[in-house]
């Protein structure tokens, strides 16, 4: 039984999304500020490099941990508090002095985002019908590549104003009024009898829903097919720079032509909501996806296209365009295949757990192959070959209807 709320100028289920852009902001938030941080605080690449991972590092090691509480205190409850945690963490952050204080509060911002995202498929699913529910799901898998893409596009003008200390305290401030937003616009939890759904997980012991969860076939499936999608993805935006160096693109147009190839993810996103509401089966999409980010990887890695970086641009946009729709499906699959409704969270927790290992493994994997050939044209390879293996799991996948 889905809890609607009533008709409004913003509906509740667009205030999550907006929720989720919004965490997002805090990950992309640091790439465009590390330069002002190595005048300001003397950061090096290595703790650089060490800040940007401790993100993957929480959802690799608390995903389900994190999903299961999330199942557990309340949907609602989980987002606020995330975004609590988020204002606090960004705004003490402002006032840091040493690099340490910024590496812990970096993972205090990492477990803020997953009490964010987490719950947030589940949340959906409870304002919406289920016409409506595939083009929201799809929707909302536009929120890293979109909250991502906005930081590295506004942060360099509000660094270069406010300083990095000011850049913070912007997010922060979002986070605040996002929290509000929440509050006054998403339905509360309402008591666990309501929403009672088929098993009775909700009233199970704790251990209980990652027990039902991981007994289940779908939920693994569905993780590993979103480790390989966002290994290859990472591994591709990460040596972008690399790549446009290489074809002669000037050092300022760097920054705004990753944006893009980050937020052109969008696209994609939002095409599987509304082909999996016009029937366009789960695993068909999946299959295309892959098959093009494989094709991509070829032509913008390849020595095929030497001397064609107009044509590897485009491959590099094609790449992450039509893989988008990947993530789509896939939150669409997680709220299908969890066992229960009170486990969707805890199944979300576990594919963000994969997705996270996979942007953790597959660079320095990318990178290692690149070093041994002695260039980046064998490294399709790689990619074409996890897109081969996430065929063989889409193939594994159960039959569901649209």
């Amino acid at each position: 039984m889905h809890s609607v709320m009533p008709q409004s100028r913003f509906p509740s289920e667009l205030v999550v999304i907006v929720a989720g852009v919004s965490a997002a902001l805090h990950l992309g938030k640091l790439p465009p500020a590390i330069p002002a941080l190595e005048a300001a605080l003397g950061i090096t690449l290595l703790q650089a490099g060490f800040m940007l991972s401790l993100v993957q590092l929480a959802g690799m090691t608390m995903g389900l941990l994190v999903g299961m509480a999330a199942d557990t205190v309340g949907l609602r409850r989980s987002m606020v508090v995330g975004l609590a945690i988020l204002a606090i963490a960004s705004l003490v952050g402002a006032e840091a002095t040493s690099v340490s204080a910024l590496l812990t509060l970096r993972a205090a911002e990492g477990l803020g985002f997953l009490l964010v995202v987490l719950p947030a498929p589940g949340l959906i699913r409870r304002q919406v019908g289920v016409d409506k529910l595939s083009k929201r799901l799809g929707l909302w898998g536009c929120y890293m590549g979109f909250g991502t893409s906005l930081a590295l596009l506004t942060a360099p003008w509000v660094i270069d104003s406010a300083g990095w200390q000011g850049w913070w305290r912007a997010l922060a401030l979002i986070s605040i009024l996002m929290l509000v937003w929440v509050l006054l616009r998403v339905p509360a939890d309402p008591p666990p009898k309501s929403l009672s759904h088929g098993t009775n997980t909700l009233h199970a012991p704790w251990w209980q829903r990652p027990k039902d969860t991981l007994s289940k076939p779908g939920p693994w499936l569905i993780a590993i097919i979103f480790a390989l999608y966002s290994s290859q993805w990472l591994s591709v935006i990460g040596f972008l720079p690399s790549i446009y160096r290489q074809a002669g693109f000037s050092l300022m147009l760097i920054g705004p032509l990753t944006a893009l190839v980050a937020l052109i993810n969008v696209l994609g996103n939002l095409a599987s909501g509304y082909l999996l509401h016009r029937g366009i089966s789960a695993d068909r999409l999946l299959y295309t996806g892959f098959g093009v980010m494989a094709a991509g990887t070829m032509l913008a890695f390849s020595s095929l296209t030497d001397g064609a970086p107009l044509l590897r641009y485009i491959a590099v946009l094609l790449f992450s365009m039509v893989g988008g729709v990947i993530p789509g499906v896939l939150f669409s699959l997680a709220v299908r295949l969890a066992p229960s409704e009170g486990t969707v969270s805890t199944t979300v927790g576990w594919m963000q757990q994969w997705s996270s290992l996979g942007q953790f493994a597959g660079p320095p994997l990318v990178a290692l192959v690149a070093s041994r050939s002695g260039g980046w044209e064998s490294t399709w390879v790689v990619t074409a070959g996890l897109s081969l293996i996430a065929a063989l799991v889409i193939s594994r996948l159960p039959r569901l209807s649209s």
